[in-house]
């Protein structure tokens, strides 16, 4: 298994920013593709931007492409997420997430999750 714990989440005004980090511990070499997922109130789980450790491959949800970052640290087991220009309608859960299939946005290919960390953006 693959743990993962969340941190930076916070409350911040419109237009400002914050950086996600997630921590991989236990069998990180099952691990192939990191993403981050979230979840606002009353709305279903969605996918926002996913890396490989090799940081070859990149992928973002139409809503957050020029805002947010994703990047991976290997030898530290660290995955960030940086958002910029921050909505309220990103507020939501965030959540890190660990696959060692494939490149996807399908959270069913997913198989470790973490607990989540809260960003939610005053307007």
């Amino acid at each position: 298994q693959v743990q993962l714990v969340e941190s930076g989440g916070g409350l911040v005004q419109a237009g400002g920013s914050l950086r996600l980090s997630c921590a991989a511990s236990g069998r990180t070499h099952r691990s192939y593709v990191m993403a981050w997922f979230r979840q606002a109130p009353g709305k279903e789980r969605e996918f926002v931007a996913a890396i490989t450790w090799g940081g070859d491959s990149t992928g973002y949800t139409d809503s957050v492409k020029g805002r947010f970052t994703i990047s991976s640290d290997n030898a530290k087991n660290m995955v960030y997420l940086q958002m910029h220009s921050l909505k309220p309608e990103d507020t939501a859960v965030y959540y890190c997430a660990s696959s060692h299939t494939y490149f996807t946005a399908n959270q069913g290919e997913y198989d470790s999750w973490g607990q989540g960390t809260q960003v939610t953006v005053s307007s």
